[in-house]
């Protein structure tokens, strides 16, 4: 089995257009790491140059925010969905 990670409209250019991908599971660290190697760009635009997460892209497993959980040492086990939701912002 694997992760299945959603991709969100703005960043489908980098999995060639797919809407979700599957790669192994792990940490999320992991997974993004994975994510990268299969389709390069995801780790630069997921990840700011500290390693952590950007503030304007939110990461849920399952339906929670990874922010509230362990952040990029949340586990993510076989099975789970991992979306990936860029903020909006406006006015």
């Amino acid at each position: 089995m694997a992760v299945t990670v959603r991709i969100p409209t703005t960043l489908r250019p980098l999995s060639g257009g797919a809407k979700q991908v599957e790669v192994a599971a792990g940490s999320l660290g992991d997974v993004i790491a994975s994510l990268d190697g299969a389709h390069p760009g995801f780790r630069d635009r997921l990840l700011d140059d500290d390693g952590s997460l950007r503030k304007f892209v939110n990461v849920f497993v399952d339906d929670d925010d990874v922010r509230y959980l362990q952040g990029l040492d949340t586990p993510v086990a076989d099975g789970i969905t991992v979306s990936i939701i860029p903020a909006v912002a406006g006015g």
